[in-house]
């Protein structure tokens, strides 16, 4: 059975599709992500589907879908390096993939994914620092 990778970078999981998708390998690979997302306790994902030049309604359906799931996993979705064809499609398709966030490129991409967590860490940062009533006030 064919498979895409799914690589780990600190808490994040990397997908590159470099191969066409056909509706049983998107299957497959929405249930290796969302039990990788497990496995590994990861907070984002990053799908890279610069190789695909088409994209059918259940293809995007499926990138939907595995966003909704990792979400549920506690795991946030971006998608790069969408080719204007693609982005043409998906919106002629009418498919809003809610709950996925887009870059131009993997360092943005990576940028986006680690935005919450550089937020939520400060957030937690400024609460302790009041908490210990060491705030300037």
């Amino acid at each position: 059975m064919e498979h895409i990778p799914i690589l780990k970078m600190g808490n994040f999981l990397l997908v590159t599709i470099q191969v066409d998708m056909h509706d049983r390998l998107a299957m497959t690979l929405q249930d290796d992500l969302t039990n990788r997302i497990v496995q590994t306790h990861a907070h984002g994902v990053l799908i890279d589907i610069s190789a695909l030049d088409i994209v059918d309604s259940f293809i995007g359906r499926v990138l939907g879908n595995i966003a909704r799931m990792s979400q549920v996993l506690d795991a946030q979705t971006v998608v790069v390096g969408m080719q204007p064809a693609v982005a043409i499609t998906l919106v002629e398709l009418g498919l809003s993939l809610t709950g996925i966030r887009t870059a131009l490129n993997v360092e943005k991409g990576m940028a986006l994914l680690r935005s919450p967590l550089n937020e939520t860490t400060n957030q937690v940062a400024a609460t302790k620092w009041s908490a210990d009533g060491d705030a300037e006030d």
